[in-house]
């Protein structure tokens, strides 16, 4: 049997491949190697497996994760090799299976755009140029995180429009002091501050298109702009932000003279026809 795992910061897209072909797809939450202990990802994992299988008889996984870079890959191997005793486990970046899905064998450039950020150059084989996103706390510009942090910087500061403002608190009805508390005391910051991209998705107004749109801004001068003739290629996106703001982000790249490619919000199907036609 085969597993294949599509890990973002909040959400893990999974799919069980049999012996027949048959698909048994589920989800979990996200697991980022940076935000989270073994003991905590065991214990989320185990008890969201479906049942009715025995997880002792899985092969080969394939587990693709943001923020699992090398230096993180004896970690989530070893994790996972509790649950699935007898797989070759093969871990890389989530940016890897957006290449794959998105591009297959065919070089290109892709992006991911959902809770954080990531971006390469894939020659159809690997990974070939990546500018570090830096993560939440250092860049991640262009994301859903980073989208949240100047929504929430501006309501707790008071520049964000009165109608905006009011709108805003009837939804969540947080106090400055309640967001500053989340943000710098809880886990997971980074899944808090891009939940409130779904406030902006549900209410057309001029300033939180601009919000969008200065974070993809951003997005493009600190990252984009750095790769070798970036302009030269198409930009395919993977990911929830890119997805739902795939308007404002296709004005913006054409704003540095890109062209907007495909854009999809996750990945997986491509990425299991990808792992069945090549082997």
């Amino acid at each position: 049997m085969l597993l294949i795992a599509d890990s973002g910061s909040t959400k893990t897209n999974w799919c069980l491949i049999d012996d027949a072909a048959r698909q048994v797809r589920f989800t979990t939450e996200g697991y980022n190697p940076n935000y989270v202990t073994r003991e905590y990802l065991l214990d989320s994992l185990r008890p969201a497996l479906p049942g009715g299988y025995d997880w002792s008889r899985v092969r080969r996984v394939y587990f693709y994760g943001a923020g699992c870079s090398e230096d993180r890959y004896d970690f989530m191997r070893e994790t996972l090799r509790q649950l699935f005793v007898h797989a070759e486990i093969e871990i890389a970046m989530d940016l890897l299976a957006s290449a794959r899905a998105l591009l297959g064998t065919t070089p290109g450039f892709v992006a991911i755009l959902g809770t954080g950020t990531n971006s390469c150059l894939y020659d159809g084989r690997r990974i070939t140029h990546n500018i570090d996103s830096l993560g939440f706390i250092l860049g991640d510009e262009g994301s859903g995180g980073y989208i949240g942090k100047r929504l929430l910087s501006d309501y707790i500061r008071g520049y964000m429009p009165e109608d905006v403002r009011s709108r805003f608190y009837e939804t969540y009805r947080l106090s400055g002091d309640e967001i500053i508390e989340q943000v710098y005391t809880r886990p997971m910051p980074n899944r808090f501050c891009a939940s409130f991209t779904r406030f902006i998705s549900g209410y057309d107004h001029p300033y939180l298109q601009e919000v969008v749109r200065q974070s993809f801004r951003d997005f493009f001068t600190h990252i984009i702009c750095g790769y070798p003739q970036y302009s030269a290629y198409r930009l395919h996106c993977v990911g929830s932000v890119a997805y739902h703001f795939r308007d404002l982000l296709a004005s913006v790249a054409a704003e540095y003279r890109m062209e907007l490619g495909e854009v999809v919000p996750y990945p997986m199907e491509r990425l299991i026809r990808y792992h069945m036609e090549n082997g």
